[in-house]
Order: C-alpha cells, then sequence, then structure tokens
C-alpha cells in the first residue's frame, strides 16, 4: 500500500485486520470508562501502543521481520514531524499573544458584539471569534461557554440551544484557526500544507457557518430577554485593568494572517507571530511581563526577558482576582502541547504498523470497492472518520488513521491532499462532540452541564458542515486537482 513498506510475505485475514482494533476500541473504552475526559493525558497513549504491538505481532506471525516494522514506525513519526513543530510553535505564540494583550483584546472586542435580542446566533459568533483567536474549542467552552450558560439560565433561555450556540461557534474557530491542534494535525495526516488547508476549508465551512447562524437566529425568534451583558461588562472591565489594551496589539495578528496570504511556510509564521507577540508584550505590558518572571532578584531588563521567555515555555498564568477570567488566559506556551505531541507519536506509530503489515489496505479494500466517483470517496472518508470518533472515541483518532487509510486512494485518483483534509476534519473534528463516549461529547456534556443527545439536536454547524462538504463533493464543487509537473 505505501513504498515506505516492507509487504509482508502473507496477506493478513479480515479477522486479523481487525484484532487490533478491536484490541484499540477495548482500551479506549476502558481508558475513558476509568478516567473520563483525563484518558488522552496517557491512557490512550499506552492503548495506542499495545494495539500496535498486536499489529506487528500479527505482521511477524505472517513473515515480516520486526527491522522493518521499525523502519515503518521511525518512518511514520518523521512524517509528523512538521506538524509537531507548528504545535510547539502554536503554544508559544498562545503564551506571548495573551501576555502582549493581543488575545484579550480580541476577546473584549468580540464581547462588544453581544445583543441579548439575538442572543443565540451572538453567543455562537463570540464563541467562533475567541477560538478562532486561541484555537481551543475545549478552553472556550470551558470558559466562555460557561459564562454564555449560566447568562442563558438567567434570562430563561433554552440550555440545550445555548450548549449548540457555544459548540457550533468554538468548533468553528477551532476548525479555521491555524493555532489548532487538529487543523495542525489533518494536513499532516493527508500530506498537505496547513494554510492550503485552512484555505480550502472555508469554501464549505464558511457557508455552513453561515446557516447555522441563521438557525440559531431562526430558534431565537420569540425569545425575549430580561435583561443582560453585566457579566460580559465585568470581564470586558476586568481585561481592561489587568491589560493595556488598544486595537493596536491586533498588528501580530495581522502580521500572521498577511504572511499566511502571502504564503509563507507556516512554522516560521507561527513562530514569527510567537516572537512579535513577546516583543509587543515587553513594550506594551512590562508590568505583566516582570510578574510573570515571579523573581525580585533580576533586574528588570532581565525580568522582561524572563517573563517573555517563560510566556514562550510555558504560557501565561493570570491573577486578575477573578477565577473565570483567569481560566480564560491562563494557558499558552510550548509545555501546554506535549501531551498532543505525545498522543500523536503513538497514534502514527499505531498506524504505521496497521499500514506497514498491510492490515489498513485489507480494511479499506471493501470499501474503497463502493467508492468509484470523487463524491462518493470524500462521502466514504467524512463517514469513515465519523466511525472511528464512535468506536475509538477520540478525534485524534479519527484523523490519523482515516488519513493513513485514504490518503494512497487520493494520491492514486490525482486528488490534492486538501480535499482529504478537509473530509477529514468535516468527519473527524466535527462529530466528535456529537458521540456521547467520546472524549469531546463527554467533556462538553459536563463541563456545559446539557447532556449530548440533548444539545445534539442544535449543533447545527456541526450537523451541517459534513453534510454539506459530501454534497458539494458529488457536485465537484472546489475539488482541487494535483497539478501535473511540467
Amino acid at each position: 500500500m505505501s513504498d515506505t513498506a516492507t509487504a509482508p510475505r502473507r496477506d493478513p485475514s479480515l479477522l486479523q485486520a481487525l484484532l487490533p482494533l478491536i484490541f484499540l476500541v477495548a482500551g479506549l473504552a476502558s481508558s475513558v470508562y476509568l478516567y473520563g475526559s483525563d484518558s488522552s493525558y496517557g491512557a490512550n497513549q499506552i492503548a495506542l501502543l499495545l494495539a500496535g504491538g498486536v499489529a506487528g505481532l500479527i505482521g511477524i506471525y505472517n513473515g515480516l521481520r520486526w527491522d522493518d516494522i521499525q523502519a515503518a514506525i521511525t518512518r511514520g513519526i518523521a512524517l509528523a514531524t512538521p506538524a509537531l513543530l507548528i504545535l510547539l510553535a502554536v503554544g508559544a505564540l498562545i503564551g506571548t499573544w495573551i501576555l502582549s494583550g493581543t488575545v484579550p483584546a480580541l476577546i473584549v472586542y468580540g464581547l462588544k458584539l453581544m445583543d441579548p435580542s439575538f442572543f443565540y446566533p451572538a453567543a455562537c459568533l463570540i464563541c467562533a471569534i475567541v477560538a478562532l483567536a486561541i484555537g481551543s474549542s475545549w478552553t472556550v467552552a470551558g470558559t466562555l461557554g460557561v459564562a454564555l450558560m449560566g447568562v442563558a439560565s438567567g434570562l430563561d433561555m433554552s440550555p440545550a440551544i445555548t450548549a449548540g450556540a457555544v459548540i457550533s461557534g468554538a468548533y468553528f474557530g477551532d476548525k479555521m484557526s491555524p493555532l489548532s491542534d487538529t487543523t495542525n494535525l489533518a494536513p499532516a495526516a493527508a500530506g498537505g500544507e496547513l494554510f492550503t488547508h485552512v484555505r480550502h476549508m472555508a469554501w464549505t465551512t464558511v457557508p455552513a457557518f453561515a446557516i447555522a447562524l441563521i438557525g440559531f437566529a431562526v430558534v431565537g425568534i420569540g425569545a425575549k430577554p430580561a435583561s443582560g451583558g453585566a457579566d460580559f461588562g465585568d470581564l470586558a472591565a476586568i481585561m481592561g485593568s489587568h491589560f493595556n489594551l488598544g486595537l493596536h496589539l491586533l498588528i501580530p495578528l495581522v502580521v500572521v494572517f498577511a504572511l499566511a496570504v502571502k504564503r509563507f511556510p507556516a512554522y516560521p509564521t507561527i513562530l514569527i507571530g510567537a516572537l512579535l507577540g513577546a516583543v509587543f508584550a515587553v513594550l506594551f505590558q512590562p508590568d505583566r511581563v516582570v510578574a510573570l518572571a515571579g523573581s525580585d532578584e533580576l533586574s528588570r531588563p532581565w525580568a522582561l526577558l524572563s517573563g517573555a521567555w517563560k510566556a514562550l515555555a510555558t504560557g501565561y498564568s493570570a491573577d486578575t482576582g477573578n477565577e473565570a477570567v483567569n481560566e480564560l488566559i491562563s494557558r499558552g506556551g510550548m509545555e501546554s502541547m506535549l501531551n498532543t505531541v505525545w498522543l500523536i507519536l503513538c497514534a502514527m506509530a499505531f498506524g504505521a504498523v496497521m499500514e506497514s503489515v498491510g492490515l489498513l489496505e485489507r480494511l479499506i479494500r471493501g470499501v474503497l470497492a463502493l467508492a468509484r466517483s470523487t463524491g462518493s470517496l470524500i462521502t466514504a472518508t467524512i463517514a469513515t472518520a465519523l466511525g472511528c470518533n464512535l468506536v475509538a472515541a477520540d478525534q485524534y483518532m479519527a484523523i490519523v488513521l482515516t488519513g493513513r487509510l485514504f490518503k494512497p486512494e487520493y494520491e492514486k485518483r490525482g486528488l490534492a491532499p486538501e480535499n482529504l483534509s478537509r473530509a477529514l476534519e468535516d468527519g473527524g473534528t466535527l462529530t466528535s462532540p456529537l458521540v456521547p463516549w467520546n472524549t469531546c461529547g463527554a467533556y462538553m456534556a459536563v463541563t456545559l452541564g446539557v447532556g449530548t443527545l440533548d444539545y445534539l439536536p442544535y449543533v447545527f454547524f456541526n450537523l451541517v458542515s459534513p453534510v454539506l462538504a459530501g454534497v458539494l463533493a458529488y457536485f465537484g464543487y472546489k475539488i482541487a486537482r494535483v497539478r501535473a509537473s511540467a
């Protein structure tokens, strides 16, 4: 299936191909049962490695040498190296952008869009803006989402619809943000490039988000909120007292977007943004930088350097006197990405073993036989990623495994990798909070206080985007082809 792997001497049977998956599903189910949303902090990684061991034993049984399997693992992990570097740079960028006031400024200006008369679409939009800025749907849901749920309760509005609006906005921002781990992982799994992936997603994602906003406006007709905005006013006041805010703090964001438009490589673009954030922090938030350094023994120049360096490495830690605000802006740093890096390494190793011993090819053979057209291939990709979310209970697994399954077929048909990465996001990222036993679904339900099946009908964006992507694929809309070399 791949020129990077040695074919086994005997073709694996369907049962052999299913055994590692059965072992993996059992392991992941056990880890989620035991540790819940914390299962991705080690338990899932162990399940992946053990399942990879089962696949390796099957390969050896079929005549493959361990040296060949180990070489395949090395090559598989090497493929993820660019994404891992980008993830570390993203962590550094988030830390310095919070310290510099860039992210707080985005939050404050975004909150000004809130209008109680259009609470549901406004809640969706503000979550989208913040998630786009920080690249994390979980952080948005766990901080701003919780606040919005409290406001909805006070306004006597539907908690299920509010949760749907929060998740829709958070996942739109997460999906479209170059700072998101899944947005970096999808093109890595497909063999594509980050900013090409983001631009290609816009053709289906933006219309789906517009439909979602219309949907929230429609379901909000007749809602008569009594009053609101005090909580958001307090949040803006706290941000304003903690940081020296101004439109000039958005310059790092403009620079990063400008470099992205110019198609500058993703890793140096994000690293430049992180370093520019550090410079802005020293220039415009010097007291915050010195406070983050946390040392009375350093002279001011050394304290400024230490604080900026700390934001790059371990992120920003806020002490505003308000716990909700502290949780919202205490994050970032390369350190925050290490668990995701760990998970990706284990997932890529598992996928590499499955591919090298021929198990992925055996599993996909029947699916590809049915996917004769481009539309059916993309739809099958989305459905397979959804299936991975159902059985593997993790969005990272859904993206990595589906990507490894379908990548050779996309290449064979001359389809550009951004088609695959877009389908991976639609089927892998967006459906993860819709599955009750998936780590994302469990997290959203517990955090927002609404059952997964209760909010599921109202997560309009996550429901519409995969369907719209599949339908448009059948019409051949915005399907990129690989350009023939001259």
